[in-house]
């Protein structure tokens, strides 16, 4: 259980890019992936989509039999295994694991369904034969391994918008229990596709909107007044430090620490002390104190009870603190459900190379309640070094999580 465990590949797709380094240019431009869409029966609606090559890597026939979570999922599985530079043919695909957290599933597919039965006069037989393993909740891990023919274990998380962070955790815990030697964990969400999701936040007022679309969503903003929906996958290859170092391969960090918990509180509304709690967990299994983390990535969804919340559990780790900075990255792709805390993360790691912290943007002007000290606004900005980043991703039901990632 003392094994150290490194992420030694990333692959993603987001509404700024289809891979890291472009990514990553994008949040230190301050660039937004946000643009209004037409969403069915909702109209023009603020939204971020993926614009990745879904036949890179899978046949149109396994396409159309699948989701379009499974071809996100698929794409970055595969760009992750690229950027490890491990060749899958020559291990044991049976010590290979694949965990990916999501926040809901098969709703794009079902839609589709009905929607096609409603205009065809109801006619249930029109129903896909392949309705059914599209919509089991494996689906989106389960159709990486029929892609990759990955034999070790493979499942989904359901852990809603603390998907992301909760699959790389699984991927951690599942090397160090000794079933797997390598996993590909992360997050994936094919949320916009679906107008459910929208008509649901709708309904809850919480829709993000601007005259400005690319400003929709803009958290911890005075003026902000709901998420922006958006789709989006990352996906990370981990495995031992001594694997690794054995085969030569790049390392973008150590994951040293992580921790998860329960609200137990409310169905939307977080819970600023689990938060706090969920924090210092995992310092504590990392050996850390709130002085020694660099950069503190909020969730901060643009919602404003959740922003001004988040923040004060964040005020209560780090405030006393002067070195830590704080970002977010929703301002620039919205939010991405089961992706985002996987997303968000992988936005930051670069900063271990280049000392630059992107800012969080669309602030026009800070909420005070949301204001914390060292918070990165609408300009990046350089530092003299980034050691350690502190990621946190939290979802309904009360769902909290928080990974920790040290430079090697």
């Amino acid at each position: 259980m003392n094994k150290r465990i490194v992420i030694t590949g990333v692959g993603l797709t987001s509404p700024i890019g289809n891979d890291l380094k472009t990514m990553r240019q994008n949040l230190l431009d301050g660039k937004s992936g946000i643009a209004e869409h037409e969403i069915r029966y909702m109209g023009k609606r603020p939204a971020g989509f993926c614009e990745f090559d879904e036949f890179k890597h899978q046949k149109k026939k396994s396409r159309r039999r699948g989701t379009r979570v499974g071809s996100i999922s698929i794409y970055c599985a595969n760009e992750a295994l690229i950027d490890a530079k491990l060749d899958i043919e020559a291990i044991d695909k049976s010590r290979m694991g694949v965990f990916l957290g999501l926040t809901e599933h098969g709703n794009v597919e079902t839609e589709e369904e009905v929607y096609q039965m409603q205009h065809n006069e109801m006619d249930y037989n029109l129903w896909s034969i392949h309705h059914n393993p599209r919509t089991v909740a494996n689906s989106a891990a389960g159709e990486v391994t029929l892609n990759l023919g990955i034999t070790g274990p493979h499942y989904t998380i359901g852990s809603a918008c603390a998907g992301g962070n909760m699959g790389l955790i699984q991927g951690v815990q599942q090397i160090l229990l000794g079933e797997v030697d390598y996993a590909l964990c992360g997050g994936a969400s094919e949320s916009p596709a679906t107008f459910g999701i929208f008509a649901a936040f709708n309904a809850q007022g919480a829709l993000g909107t601007h005259e400005d679309v690319t400003k929709s969503s803009r958290p911890l903003c005075k003026t902000r007044n709901g998420i922006t929906i958006s789709e989006g996958g990352c996906v990370y290859m981990v495995e031992t430090l001594e694997s690794a170092e054995n085969r030569n391969a790049k390392i973008y960090g150590e994951v040293v620490g992580y921790a998860y918990n329960s609200d137990a509180s409310d169905f939307v509304l977080p819970n600023t002390q689990r938060q706090i709690e969920c924090m210092q967990k995992a310092l504590v299994r990392a050996s850390l104190n709130a002085e020694d983390i660099d950069i503190v990535n909020l969730h901060a969804t643009g919602t404003v009870m959740g922003d001004i919340n988040e923040v004060s559990a964040a005020k209560a780790v780090f405030e006393a603190s002067d070195k830590t900075y704080i970002n977010f990255t929703k301002g620039h792709i919205g939010h991405s459900m089961g992706a985002a805390g996987a997303l968000e993360l992988a936005g930051n790691l670069p900063s271990f190379e280049d000392g630059m912290i992107h800012a969080g943007i669309n602030v026009e002007q800070i909420d005070p309640e949301c204001d914390v000290k060292n918070l990165v606004l609408n300009q990046p900005i350089e530092t003299n070094t980034v050691d350690i980043i502190l990621n946190n991703s939290f979802g309904m039901l009360g769902i909290n999580s928080t990974v920790i990632i040290k430079k090697v």
